[in-house]
């Protein structure tokens, strides 16, 4: 679908109620406007007679109907509070603060989807465990490095010393895992 970002798709609504999407030159009913704003789409509905900005109405009739059909997303005591704040007149506080609420929804659920991703992120120790694995990888592969004679003159003794404190820690941690598990199955 070739859409311009941030630029929302313009639905013009004829005369006779129907509903046109100006980027596929094609009707579309409520279902499929519904189904462009999951996909992360911003719409904006027009009447084409008067050009008066229908988006509210249409949205609010989206979410009557997906409420009716047995969707219910909005509890009993939230559209409550909704008529209550129209008729309180509390209008300037309300949109505010429900629009910050689905801002830190928004953000909750990407975090969640991001961690989600890559679960092993999250458990304890995951970095150490990775740090040992790269550790033991790099002293494993030292001598596969292809590194050339002349390079390595000169830095071959303190590598190798590096490389075999690394491994004696390895061989140690490996040694306390073993004997940690001989344990577990006693």
């Amino acid at each position: 679908m070739a859409h311009s970002e941030g630029k929302p798709l313009l639905i013009k609504r004829y005369a006779s109620r129907r509903l046109y999407n100006t980027e596929t030159s094609d009707y579309v009913t409520l279902d499929d406007i519904s189904g462009f704003i999951r996909e992360g789409r911003d719409v904006q509905i027009v009447d084409l007679k008067s050009g008066d900005d229908l988006t509210r109405q249409y949205l609010l009739q989206i979410i009557a109907e997906r409420e009716s059909r047995g969707d219910n997303v909005l509890p009993t005591n939230v559209l409550t509070d909704l008529v209550r704040s129209y008729a309180e007149g509390a209008q300037t506080m309300v949109p505010d603060f429900l629009s910050a609420s689905f801002d830190m929804l928004r953000d909750g659920q990407s975090k969640v989807m991001e961690t989600m991703s890559n679960p092993m992120t999250t458990l304890p120790g995951f970095d150490q465990i990775k740090a040992q694995q790269e550790a033991f990888m790099k002293s494993m592969m030292g001598g596969w490095t292809g590194t050339s004679a002349p390079e390595a003159e000169g830095k071959e003794e303190p590598a190798k010393a590096e490389d075999s404190s690394e491994l004696d820690t390895i061989k140690k941690q490996l040694a306390e895992m073993q004997d940690a598990l001989k344990k577990m199955t006693k």
